[in-house]
């Protein structure tokens, strides 16, 4: 089985872009008004989880893009040594 940089950056994208969009409509669909911001009606737990994803999801995107940058070094070292 052979897995590369790309591939494994590409899941991580998917993966962050899926959580990203279940997040966004979790928190669109939270019944929260902008009244009730700070409200101690509002149930915390309904919009902290989504928030925390959307991050989670950040820190996946960021880490695809140094799967990538380093495979282009990589890459670049070994044409590098070829030539």
């Amino acid at each position: 089985m052979n897995i590369s940089p790309d591939s494994s950056a590409i899941q991580l994208f998917n993966s962050a872009q899926q959580k990203s969009t279940d997040s966004a409509v979790q928190i669109a669909k939270s019944p929260i008004q902008s009244n009730e911001v700070g409200s101690s009606n509002v149930n915390q737990q309904d919009i902290i989880k989504p928030i925390l994803s959307l991050k989670e999801a950040e820190f996946e995107t960021s880490a695809a893009v140094k799967l990538l940058n380093a495979e282009k070094e990589m890459l670049g070292a070994l044409i590098d040594e070829k030539a």
